[in-house]
């Protein structure tokens, strides 16, 4: 092994084990009776009172422009949920938007992204997870070590999403609805743990504006050493 391989290593190593003892990298969901269909309402029965955690730097910790940007979580025995509250400047937006099929490159345009992986051992195999404020979505099956066809996006997790813009109030916001059976080779239990990393785009090139829950140290969403906890309560 090289010597920068090796020092590379033990650096992402290190951003993980710092990760792990540090109480801000966990975001916890709590359990719901039953299982609803997403509507992007934070007022909803099942969000109140859920608290969340808020991703407001870029990628190197700094502070981006943007208010700050709320992502909560619950879980029922099938399915694992995420809301993302948006504030946003001007919406940068994909013509001609489908729903009913994934996008692929959505990526490209405005987003609220989750990475989740259950593999604490193979830490570069995890599922990615976007929805834009248009209601579009796409998923993809990720390996850093052995990537799949077309960057995974053939991969279909089964989730569904919606998505909600508040021009007067200037915030979008988007649910997710993901299937535990596509991110889990178990069922899910109080006291699961799975890595997350949870992430925001916004705009158009030059100005674009990458906000990370967790700080990556790169000009990249995929460090998945950088990936926090989401922990089921």
């Amino acid at each position: 092994m090289h010597a920068f391989a090796g020092m590379a290593l033990l650096l992402l190593a290190g951003v993980a084990v710092a990760a792990a003892q540090d109480s801000s990298a966990v975001i916890t969901s709590t359990k719901a009776a039953a299982d609803w269909t997403p509507s992007a309402d934070p007022d909803a029965p099942q969000w109140k009172g859920v608290e969340g955690v808020t991703a407001t730097n870029d990628f190197y910790g700094k502070p981006t422009p943007l208010g700050p940007t709320v992502i909560r979580s619950r879980w029922t025995d099938g399915n694992l949920y995420l809301l993302y509250v948006c504030p946003f400047r001007e919406l940068y937006l994909k013509p001609g938007p489908v729903t009913d099929v994934e996008t692929n490159k959505l990526w490209d345009w405005d987003v609220a992204e989750a990475f989740i992986g259950s593999d604490f051992e193979h830490i570069g195999r995890y599922k990615e997870f976007q929805v834009s404020p248009q209601g579009e979505f796409v998923d993809l099956d990720i390996d850093r070590e052995n990537p799949k066809p077309r960057g995974g996006v053939d991969w279909n997790s089964g989730f569904t999403v919606k998505a909600r813009v508040d021009n007067q109030r200037k915030i979008w916001y988007g649910e997710m609805r993901i299937p535990f059976a596509s991110i889990a080779a178990s069922g899910p239990k109080a006291g699961t743990e799975f890595r997350v990393g949870l992430y925001r785009i916004e705009g158009g090139e030059p100005n674009r504006t990458y906000v990370a829950w967790r700080p990556t140290g790169a000009k990249s969403f995929h460090v998945p050493a950088a990936f926090g906890k989401l922990v089921l309560k």
